[in-house]
């Protein structure tokens, strides 16, 4: 497994998709948090905080993401090499897990640089320090294991179809979905009783949770279950051997 994770994770940087994923998470967060005069960015706001790079990070990759994670099966299902997988000694959740694990990977490798906003606030806030490091260090967990539900999205969406365009817009519709459409949804009227609820079947809830600093079991459960759900949604696709 550990071998088709580095071939996973290779190709990603041998070509340009891996540094283009880095580079236009980093520049978009970064020109709307330093540059662009809005109510984002950090200079106007004057709060030495960070809550605009989580507000916007889950929007950006909601569409980065989905966008890396397309072709994890459906390349191969296009060009015939899925079959060679199942020449190799490895279960078909070894193969899923593997494929994840180096979307998941891609999407650390992304946040990592984005540790210089926080060293930035930090130290260069009127008064040193002056952040809240809890609830900011929480956010990136939050934000993580948010990216982490995508990654599984978007694996699933990449099994159910060989077309890379559809599997883009299916994991970013359902990505929407686990996001914010469960907000919308419980906020209808037929849902009055049972708002609470059905938001918490989405992200937003738990990884608003996070945000305040507080590593909640239950919401560290509601992740990894999630994950674990559509992890096995693709292998049992997977398992029809359907190409």
């Amino acid at each position: 497994m550990f071998e088709l994770y580095k071939k996973e994770l290779s190709s990603f940087f041998s070509s340009i998709t891996g540094y283009v994923v880095i580079i236009v998470f980093l520049l978009i967060n970064s020109l709307f948090i330093w540059v662009f005069p809005s109510e984002f960015n950090i200079l106007d706001n004057g709060y030495a905080s960070l809550d605009s790079l989580f507000f916007l990070s889950p929007w950006v990759f909601l569409f980065l993401v989905p966008a890396v994670s397309m072709r994890l099966f459906a390349e191969e299902k296009n060009s015939g090499t899925i079959e060679l997988l199942y020449t190799k000694p490895l279960t078909e959740f070894n193969i899923v897990f593997a494929k994840y694990l180096a979307g998941l990977t891609l999407v650390l490798f992304s946040l990592i640089p984005s540790f210089i906003y926080f060293i930035s606030v930090y130290y260069l806030g009127e008064t040193q320090g002056n952040i809240d490091t809890g609830g900011t260090w929480g956010s990136y967990i939050g934000l993580f294991f948010l990216a982490a539900i995508y990654v599984s999205i978007g694996i699933m969406s990449s099994a159910i179809t060989s077309n890379q365009v559809i599997a883009f817009l299916i994991s970013v519709f359902l990505s929407f979905i686990f996001y914010i459409g469960f907000d919308f949804i419980a906020s209808l009227s037929i849902f009055t009783e049972i708002n609470s609820v059905v938001m918490k079947i989405g992200i937003n809830e738990h990884y608003k949770s996070m945000s305040r600093g507080v590593l909640d079991s239950r919401d560290i459960v509601y992740f990894v279950g999630v994950i674990g759900i559509f992890l096995m949604i693709t292998k049992s696709i997977i398992s029809s051997k359907n190409y």
